[in-house]
C-alpha cells in the first residue's frame, strides 16, 4: 500500500491508449470500495474496468473479449491481483502462452499478518517477471507489512484475511517498525504475549496474559 501501484496501472493504460494499443483493465469484485466498475487511484484518476468474480474463468472471458474486439487484445491490466484465485492466475498464464497477449498484474504481496495471498503466491510461482514497486515507511526503510489497525492506531493480529479498507484500516510499515509496534502493544497488554521471558528484547518487560 502507498506505492501508487493503481496510479501506475492507470498511467500505463493511458500510454497504451495514446499509442493506439488495445487493452482491457480488470479487477476482482472483492474490492468494492468504489461501488462501481472503475479502477480509481488516490490521486483522483480513474478508468472503467471489468469485474472479475470468484467464479470468472479468465481464459473464457479473454476469448469472449477477442470476439468483441474482432481480434486479439494486446494487454490485460489487472488491479488488486492478490484477490485472484490460483486457478485464475493459471488462466492468465494460458492467455499469454496460447494467444500471445500480455498480462500485467498489480497487487499486494502479503496480508496484514505477513502471509502471502493466494493470488500473489501463484504469481510468484509462475510469473515471467516480477517487479517490486517500493514505498517508504515513516522511519525511512522500505515497507514490507501492510498492517491492519484499529480505531486507536494499534495493530490488529486476528481476523479474516480479506477486509477491504483504506488509510483508516491499514498502514504500510517496515518489518522492524512492525515488530517494535507489536512489542510495545504486548507490553501494554494490547496483544498476546509474543516472547518467552528469556527471549524478550532488552528493555521490554514481558506481561503474562491473564487467565
Amino acid at each position: 500500500m502507498g506505492s501508487a501501484k493503481t496510479a501506475l496501472l492507470l498511467t500505463t493504460a493511458y500510454n497504451f491508449e495514446e499509442r493506439h494499443m488495445s487493452y482491457v483493465c480488470m479487477k476482482p469484485a472483492t474490492d468494492t470500495r468504489e461501488g462501481d466498475s472503475v479502477i480509481r487511484s488516490r490521486i483522483g484518476i480513474e478508468r472503467k474496468c471489468r469485474w472479475i468474480f470468484r467464479e470468472t474463468d479468465l481464459y473464457a472471458l479473454a476469448k469472449e473479449l477477442y470476439r468483441e474486439h474482432n481480434g486479439l487484445i494486446d494487454w490485460f491490466l489487472i488491479d488488486e491481483a492478490q484477490f485472484l484465485s490460483e486457478a485464475q492466475v493459471d488462466q492468465l498464464s494460458r492467455i499469454v502462452d496460447d494467444f500471445g497477449s500480455n498480462v500485467i498484474c498489480y497487487g499486494l504481496r502479503t496480508d496484514f499478518q505477513s502471509h502471502l495471498f493466494e493470488g500473489s503466491r501463484r504469481l510468484f510461482e509462475i510469473a515471467d517477471t516480477i517487479d517490486e514497486i517500493k514505498s517508504t515507511c515513516n522511519c525511512g526503510h522500505k515497507t514490507i507489512i501492510n498492517a491492519r489497525i484499529d480505531a486507536n492506531g494499534d495493530f490488529v493480529e486476528e481476523g479474516a484475511q480479506v477486509e477491504i479498507g483504506g488509510d483508516d484500516r491499514y498502514v504500510a510499515v517496515c518489518r522492524k517498525c512492525w515488530r517494535n509496534k507489536r512489542i510495545e502493544q504486548a507490553a501494554r497488554g494490547v496483544l498476546p504475549l509474543m516472547f518467552e521471558n528469556d527471549d524478550a528484547p532488552e528493555g521490554i518487560d514481558v506481561i503474562e496474559p491473564q487467565s
